[in-house]
């Protein structure tokens, strides 16, 4: 956000048709969406990611479809949330560290460029912080207050939600159980051994299907392989379906946190990952005794933009607004 909270914004000054603006940067495609306070999606759209143009041009291209569809609408925005890959500072709206797939973002004030551009406040948040915002306020579980959130895509990202609110912790690594050790002594993309991320993300999974067969093939390959019988291919996904279920062994023994929500590409092979995890926890189940809750993401590729649209609607309107 910019100079700190600003006061809730009276609706009727803004006009009967408020929305708020959601906007997800990744590394190909940018996603923005307009919704309603409640975040009813209005619309939506996607564009390719300037991505090595540098911060304006990503900015500029993300706002240049936000105008398009508050024109098409005759809307009246109230802020703009953005969810971005790679390390954020969301206090100041600024991104801190990104991948190679970026050039000229890290480092690039976010959240200043939106305001100055269009006038209203605006959020800045790792889009897997986003994601998990997306699905609490109105995804796969919703209302929940205590929440393990996952994305699995290339690797595996990580947010939690504590009494109903986004905990990043004092260093913003919070949540990171992508990168917790412990699970065998692959090299991790972090340059690091045996992270979860090496046998739960997408690489990790091609990775070590690779080494049991000798073949590359990509997640969809193997899911297709292993649903058609592939011993190697369903070994590898239970493997996977093992780590997270530590992941979530583990956030239910050192939090109490017993719901977890995944989300990513390679939740779509949820037929093969949720019994999976199923299996493992109930070897070891949480101390507490408490059941585990898992949950397939429900919003899909709108998560991270919804996610940042209620943070921003939360900042700017004061919270979740009566249905």
């Amino acid at each position: 956000m910019i100079g700190g909270a600003p006061a809730a914004v009276d609706r009727q000054t803004l006009g009967t048709d408020v929305v708020v603006a959601g906007v997800d940067v990744g590394g190909t495609n940018t996603k923005v969406l307009l919704a309603t306070p409640t975040l009813d999606v209005i619309d939506r759209v996607d564009l390719p990611t300037p991505a090595h143009a540098g911060g304006a041009a990503i900015v500029t291209a993300a706002l240049g479809a936000v105008t398009e569809l508050l024109d098409r609408h005759r809307a009246s925005l109230a802020g703009v949330g953005v969810g971005a890959a790679g390390v954020v500072d969301a206090t100041t709206g600024t991104v801190l560290v990104t991948g190679n797939s970026f050039t000229g973002w890290a480092g690039f004030g976010v959240t200043d460029a939106v305001t100055s551009a269009l006038g209203v406040p605006a959020t800045l948040d790792n889009d897997v912080n986003a994601f998990l915002l997306g699905e609490v306020a109105t995804g796969a579980v919703a209302g929940e207050p205590d929440v393990l959130g996952m994305t699995l895509g290339t690797g595996v990202g990580g947010a939690l939600v504590l009494g109903g609110s986004l905990f990043a912790g004092p260093r913003g690594a919070a949540g990171e159980i992508g990168h917790v050790p412990g699970f065998g002594d692959a090299l991790c993309t972090c340059g690091q051994i045996g992270h979860l991320e090496t046998i739960a993300g997408a690489r990790g999974i091609a990775d070590r299907y690779a080494e049991r067969t000798g073949r590359r093939a990509s997640v969809r390959e193997i899911a297709e392989a292993a649903r058609a019988g592939d011993a190697d291919a369903a070994r590898v996904f239970e493997t996977a379906g093992w780590g997270l279920a530590r992941a979530a062994l583990l956030t239910a023994g050192i939090l109490d946190v017993t719901t977890l929500v995944i989300g990513g590409g390679i939740a779509r092979s949820w037929d093969l990952l949720e019994p999976a995890i199923t299996r493992a926890i109930a070897l070891e189940p949480p101390v507490s005794g408490a059941a585990i809750r898992l949950a397939q993401s429900t919003l899909g590729a709108d998560a991270v933009a919804l996610g940042a649209a209620a943070q921003v609607r939360d900042l700017v309107l004061g919270g979740a607004p009566a249905r």
